[in-house]
């Protein structure tokens, strides 16, 4: 079953939509300074995930899967440009192949997926602790994905988010994007994923190692962004609203 997720919409009715979606423990908040620019040109729907900010937050099924069914819902017949942070980047592959009619191009910055080599040792340990500590262990990640660029208080910010969000769903997100059956998250399981995936997409990563190999995936074009936070979007404002921008406008 769906939940009526929380939405923003800004910019005319009948502009080309983009979609901004958030990542694990954040919320549509992140996305402001984009919407509003993007808003001048485009129709820019930024949601809340289930299980996040201003959205219901169901007992189960705060999963990506479960959060892209959600979109296909909010968005109708409307179909999109999709950009995603992080796991939200694993929501909207999900909603790409799940709901294809709704999805025109996929834009994915710094993903939560492709996990490999000691990533994949790590992630039974880390789940455990999220099942047991929730919220707070979410933050220590949360506190150690910003370069020493960041800008002053977006550290705090997201801090402040995640220790907001339930811990049940913090466990069950992780546990769906890496976890759980059907989950894409580990490399093997991101590649055959993403095969199945037909719209045009450009991905950014951080890390010169997962943009190489992301480079042998069906992706149209993808960046790397060196020195730059896990938070591009945020890191690098300007920045991201000028690729979305370029994006749209090939």
């Amino acid at each position: 079953m769906t939940t009526r997720l929380f939405s923003t919409t800004l910019g005319p009715a009948d502009a080309p939509t983009v979609l901004l979606v958030h990542g694990w423990g954040g919320d549509g908040r992140e996305w402001s300074y984009h919407a509003e620019e993007l808003a001048q040109r485009y129709r820019v729907i930024v949601p809340d995930l289930r299980g996040h900010g201003r959205s219901p937050v169901p007992a189960t099924g705060n999963t990506p899967a479960y959060m892209a069914d959600d979109l296909a819902a909010l968005l109708g017949d409307t179909p999109v440009t999709a950009v995603g942070h992080s796991m939200g980047v694993q929501v909207v592959n999900l909603l790409a192949v799940h709901h294809p009619h709704l999805v025109h191009s996929v834009i994915a910055l710094d993903p939560a997926h492709g996990a490999t080599g000691t990533e994949v040792d790590g992630i039974p340990a880390r789940l455990a602790t999220y099942q047991s500590q929730g919220a707070r262990a979410a933050a220590e990640f949360v506190a150690g994905a910003f370069s020493p660029q960041a800008p002053p208080g977006l550290r705090t910010a997201h801090i402040r988010t995640v220790l907001g969000t339930p811990d049940h769903v913090i466990s069950q997100a992780y546990a769906g994007m890496y976890v759980n059956p059907g989950a894409i998250g580990v490399r093997p399981l991101t590649e055959a994923f993403l095969r199945l995936r037909t719209q045009p997409a450009l991905t950014v990563w951080t890390s010169a190692e997962a943009a190489t190999w992301e480079e042998g995936t069906r992706s149209s074009r993808v960046e790397h962004w060196p020195g730059v936070g896990h938070y591009v979007h945020e890191e690098q404002p300007e920045r991201t609203v000028r690729l979305i921008a370029e994006w749209m406008g090939r």
